[in-house]
């Protein structure tokens, strides 16, 4: 994915289809406050899968890995079995590496029990709030896979809790700003 400072002004440089779906996702998406543990795991799952990859090829698979995922129901994914894996692996409409894939299951396992002990995904996140990206990355790789400083940041920083998506001239700052665990506490 571009670096925050330069996506902005990177956007209006992009041709369509490109251009519509990365100004929906920055002006709607990136850097907004998530509330719903779905949403945060589908945002880890697709930012795990972005890895080596551009971000505009997984806006654009986007809707297929939600039907190929079942909708991110946490506890389905969580029950998934080696059929699963299989399917998924067969599955051109996402990215198959088998890896991303078995990270999806156990981190959806993860997932459950921290729902069990901290009442949500978010309140877990929300506990640990306000974290350093190293102390960020050391936690997520304590309890997830396939979850490397890139891949924490971008998830985090997607997700409101680092700063940083915005550039403070970016007219998305401010609605943010609003709303944002990074700029709370």
């Amino acid at each position: 994915m571009d670096k925050p400072s330069t996506y902005c002004r990177a956007i209006p440089l992009m041709k369509e289809p490109e251009q519509s779906l990365h100004r929906n996702y920055h002006d709607h998406h990136y850097g907004f406050p998530i509330e719903d543990d779905q949403e945060l795991f589908e945002r880890l799952i697709l930012e795990i899968n972005q890895a080596g990859l551009s971000w505009t090829t997984i806006l654009k698979k986007q809707e297929h890995f939600r039907k190929a995922y079942h909708g991110f129901i946490i506890k389905k994914v969580a029950a998934y079995a080696e059929r699963d894996v299989e399917r998924l692996m067969q599955d051109a409409g996402i990215i198959r590496n088998k890896l991303k894939i078995l990270a999806a299951i156990h981190n959806a396992q993860v997932i459950l029990k921290l729902q069990k002990e901290y009442g949500s995904f978010k309140r877990w996140l929300d506990h640990h709030h306000p974290l350093d990206k190293p102390g960020w990355v050391k936690l997520f790789k304590q309890h997830f896979r396939f979850t490397g400083g890139e891949i924490v940041n971008e998830f985090l920083m997607s997700t409101g809790y680092l700063p940083g998506a915005h550039e403070e001239s970016c007219p998305v700052h401010k609605k943010i700003s609003k709303l944002s665990p990074a700029w709370k506490k």
